[in-house]
């Protein structure tokens, strides 16, 4: 069965299990102790450093191992912020920032401090101009991830980190999508990663500190990684991320160019198979593997499951696979259609036609999902009342994709310079209306609030 969503979770790579499976035997004991067994594993220990500081482009004395990806995040943040709170606390980050960043955001916000979210275009690409406006005397720390989990695009790191420096801010770079694909651009000042991105072992983060860098470890401390991964290691993982990342390192040129074809046959072909579909990330800036789009009228959790039964696994940031029934905050922050979103990521070694098999199902498994949510072929669904000529959608109480789904049920109906308000109170709602504009060529008017919901009006040009 094929597995498409390596950025995720990558399949384990060959030389991490080796090397996992040959640590338990050799790397068990506690690599801080003086007797035999002890410096074994710190001799382990030290070499899987030296490979990963290698990898990173550092020394190996600014990087140390954290128990996840997550916890590098959210350690490499707060203690740089600790370290420098006499300067402030305002913290500049990207509107597509990681999960564990934006946590870490509210955090401090919480606790009294300011954040500036920098926008990002339809793309999904930050603007170094953007970043340069947000920094202030105060700003202790900015933030940038090196590219987006949800959409592949990359970002401008290298120019962000040269207005950073030249303000005097830290620049931390989520590496975690990228990492594995090659060398992250200079200027950084902290870095962190997690090795299941590149087909490590889960449970092993990295976060590296340049030297000079202003860093107060939060929490209690204790003698090892430096004080800023307390706790005893897993060696056997850690040397089993540090072999992988080096062999996967290797391998990147080769494999970035099988499968980037198999990318841009899936970006090219997707729209020309099913009708109403966004694809959605950076055109050109984008890591190598991955491609993302959404479907009109199309319930996201119901498309995974069809997928995932013909033998597809992938994954989605939409709206309709969210217990909180609230879009993805990346592709809210794009401004993109939201509802039925895929994110095909292809693993190391994945065969050419599985591609070809997912585009020949992909078509027919969109069209039995939009059957099943009642997609434009029935009869409409509109009451009269607002001003006068505009048609109003009662679709209070309903979720995506039907407030869009009803929407496109009575255009017809709306003459040429006419108005259609959708009544809905659905986050969703808020994407997936102008997103349907965009992609109809109509004009999409704005929303007012209306009861308990918001009224999102359309005007039909043609």
């Amino acid at each position: 069965m094929p597995y498409f969503d390596a950025a995720s979770a990558a399949p384990l790579h060959p030389v991490a299990r080796q090397a996992l499976l040959a640590a338990l035997d050799e790397g068990w004991a506690d690599p801080a102790r003086l007797y035999r067994e002890g410096r074994r594993a710190r001799l382990l220990l030290d070499a899987a450093r030296e490979a990963a500081a290698e990898a990173v482009g550092c020394r190996p004395d600014e990087l140390v191992f954290t128990p996840s990806g997550t916890r590098a995040l959210h350690d490499g943040i707060a203690g740089a912020l600790g370290g420098r709170r006499r300067t402030g606390r305002h913290l500049v980050v990207s509107a597509v920032e990681h999960s564990a960043v934006l946590h870490s955001a509210e955090l401090l916000e919480a606790n009294g401090g300011t954040v500036t979210r920098v926008p990002v275009d339809r793309t999904g690409l930050a603007d170094p101009a953007a970043y340069a406006a947000a920094l202030r005397p105060d700003t202790a720390l900015a933030a940038l991830q090196s590219a987006n989990h949800e959409v592949g695009t990359e970002q401008p790191v290298a120019e962000v980190a040269a207005v950073c420096r030249a303000a005097g801010v830290p620049l931390l770079v989520d590496a975690a999508q990228s990492l594995g694909w090659g060398p992250v651009a200079e200027g950084w000042s902290l870095l962190t990663a997690s090795a299941h991105k590149w087909g490590g072992p889960a449970g092993v983060g990295l976060l590296a500190v340049r030297k000079g860098v202003r860093f107060a470890a939060r929490g209690p401390v204790d003698e090892r990684e430096s004080g800023r991964a307390p706790g005893f290691p897993d060696l056997p993982a850690i040397v089993a991320a540090a072999a992988s990342l080096r062999a996967v390192r290797a391998e990147a040129a080769a494999e970035a160019a099988r499968l980037r074809p198999l990318v841009d046959r899936i970006r090219a072909r997707v729209p020309e198979l099913v009708p109403d579909v966004e694809v959605v990330g950076h055109p050109a800036r984008r890591l190598p593997h991955l491609v993302t789009f959404s479907c009109l009228y199309v319930d996201g959790e119901a498309l995974l499951h069809a997928l995932d039964r013909e033998g597809f696994s992938v994954s989605s940031g939409s709206s309709c696979t969210s217990s909180t029934l609230e879009p993805s905050h990346v592709l809210r922050a794009m401004g993109v259609l939201s509802e039925g979103n895929v994110r095909v990521s292809l693993p190391r070694g994945v065969d050419g036609a599985d591609v070809e098999r997912f585009l020949e199902v992909l078509p027919g498994v969109v069209a039995d999902v939009r059957r099943q949510v009642g997609a434009p072929s029935g009869a409409p669904a509109a009451s009269g009342g607002g001003e006068e000529g505009e048609l109003v959608v009662d679709a209070l109480g309903k979720r995506c994709p039907i407030p869009v789904i009803e929407l496109a049920k009575v255009f017809e109906r709306v003459p040429v310079g006419g108005l259609v308000t959708v009544l809905s109170d659905d986050e969703a709602a808020r994407l997936d209306i102008p997103a349907w504009c965009d992609m109809r060529g109509q004009e999409y008017v704005g929303e007012r609030g209306v009861g308990g919901g918001v009224g999102y009006t359309v005007r039909r040009r043609s």
